[in-house]
C-alpha cells in the first residue's frame, strides 16, 4: 500500500516523540499552594488530601527553601486563621502582624526571588465561611462592603512585601479598585493574578477542610460563576484585563480545559489555572486503590492543562512533578 504521508513516523521512538513534542512541562510552569498555621513545629496532613499537609510557619520557610532548590519559582500562601480572630468584618485579614503578613515577611527574609503570592479572599477569617461579609438579616454577601475591606487587606499583603496579591473571592469590581489603591499608595510593583473565572464547584472540598472554610449557610453560587456558562467566563476575564489584572485564572482546571482554551484565545495576559484540591485526591484515590498510575496520571493532567492554554498552574502536585521531569 502507497501513502503520501504516514503519521506514525514522528511516533516510532521516545526521541522522535520528544523531538516533535508540542507541550512541554517545565519547573517553571507550576505555582506551589501551601497551606499555614500558627503554632512551632506543626505538621498536620490534611485528611482529604492525603500527603499534603498544612504546615507551622518555621516548617513552611523550611519547605520554601526545599522549593527554590529544586527549581520551583513561586508560591501561593493560604492561611488558617484561629477561631478566635474570625468575626463578619475579616479585620484580621488586613492585621499587619497576623499570620499572612507574617508569613510574606519571613519567606521572603529567607529567600528573596521566591515569587509570593497571597490569597485575597474573607472566608479563613469569617465566622460565616464566606468570602465576604454577610447580611445576617439576609443572608446575602455584601458586594461592596467586601471589595472595601479586600482592599485593605490587598494593601496589607503589598506593605508585607508580596509580589503579587491573588484575589478569589469573585466580587464585582474588585481588581479595579485593588489596583487604584495598589497605585495610589506606591505599590506599583505589586501585581495581580485575578481568580477570573472561579467556578462553583463540587471539587473545592478537600482544601475547605484544610483550612476550616467551609460555607456555615447555603453555598457560593451567587458569586461563584455557574460551571454551565462559557461565555460568562470570557466576560469576566475580559472585565479583569481591563481594570488592571497581570495574570488572569480559570478555576479548577482538568474540568474546564475548555475554559482555559477559550480564555487563551481571548486575552493577551498571562493564563494561569488551579488544578483544584478534588482534583488532586482524586487522582491519589484511584492511584491507592490500583485504578490508575499515579505518576503518569499526574504528568498526562498537568500536560492537558498547559496544553488547553494555562501558562502556569497551580498544583498540589508540584514537587511530585518535578521530580520526574528532572530524574
Amino acid at each position: 500500500m502507497y501513502l503520501q504521508r504516514r503519521n506514525r513516523i514522528t511516533r516510532k521512538s521516545a526521541a522522535a516523540r520528544a523531538l516533535v513534542a508540542e507541550t512541554i512541562l517545565t519547573p517553571n510552569d507550576f505555582i506551589v499552594p501551601l497551606f499555614i498555621d500558627e503554632g512551632k513545629n506543626n505538621k498536620t496532613e490534611i485528611a482529604s488530601m492525603p500527603g499534603y499537609f498544612r504546615n507551622s510557619l518555621d516548617i513552611t520557610v523550611m519547605e520554601v527553601k526545599e522549593l527554590w532548590s529544586m527549581g520551583l519559582k513561586s508560591i501561593l500562601l493560604f492561611v488558617k486563621a484561629a477561631d478566635n480572630v474570625k468575626d463578619n468584618t475579616g479585620k484580621e485579614s488586613w492585621n499587619p502582624d497576623g499570620l499572612m503578613q507574617r508569613a510574606v515577611k519571613e519567606i521572603k527574609n529567607a529567600v528573596p526571588e521566591m515569587l509570593v503570592m497571597t490569597d485575597v479572599a474573607l472566608d479563613p477569617y469569617s465566622i460565616y465561611g464566606h468570602d465576604g461579609i454577610v447580611d445576617v438579616e439576609k443572608g446575602t454577601i455584601l458586594n461592596d462592603e467586601t471589595v472595601e475591606a479586600l482592599t485593605l487587606m490587598s494593601l496589607s499583603h503589598a506593605e508585607a512585601g508580596v509580589d503579587f496579591i491573588a484575589p478569589s473571592d469573585m466580587m464585582d469590581g474588585r481588581i479595579g479598585a485593588f489596583r487604584k489603591a495598589l497605585e495610589e499608595n506606591g505599590y506599583t510593583d505589586t501585581g495581580i493574578m485575578s481568580y477570573s473565572a472561579k467556578y462553583a464547584s463540587c471539587f473545592y472540598g478537600p482544601f475547605r477542610d484544610a483550612l476550616d472554610s467551609a460555607p456555615g449557610f447555603g453555598d457560593k453560587k451567587t458569586y461563584q460563576m455557574n460551571y454551565a456558562n462559557r461565555i460568562e467566563a470570557i466576560n469576566e476575564t475580559l472585565q479583569d484585563v481591563e481594570q488592571g489584572a497581570d495574570i488572569v485564572m480559570v478555576k479548577p482546571a482538568m474540568a474546564y480545559l475548555d475554559i482555559i482554551r477559550e480564555v487563551k484565545n481571548a486575552v493577551t495576559v498571562p493564563v494561569s489555572a488551579y488544578h483544584v484540591s478534588g482534583e488532586y485526591a482524586m487522582i491519589k484515590a484511584a492511584a491507592e486503590k490500583g485504578w490508575l498510575d499515579e505518576d503518569k496520571a499526574i504528568i498526562e493532567s498537568l500536560t492537558s492543562i498547559k496544553r488547553a492554554g494555562a501558562d502556569l498552574i497551580a498544583t498540589y502536585f508540584a514537587k511530585q512533578a518535578v521530580d520526574m521531569l528532572i530524574s
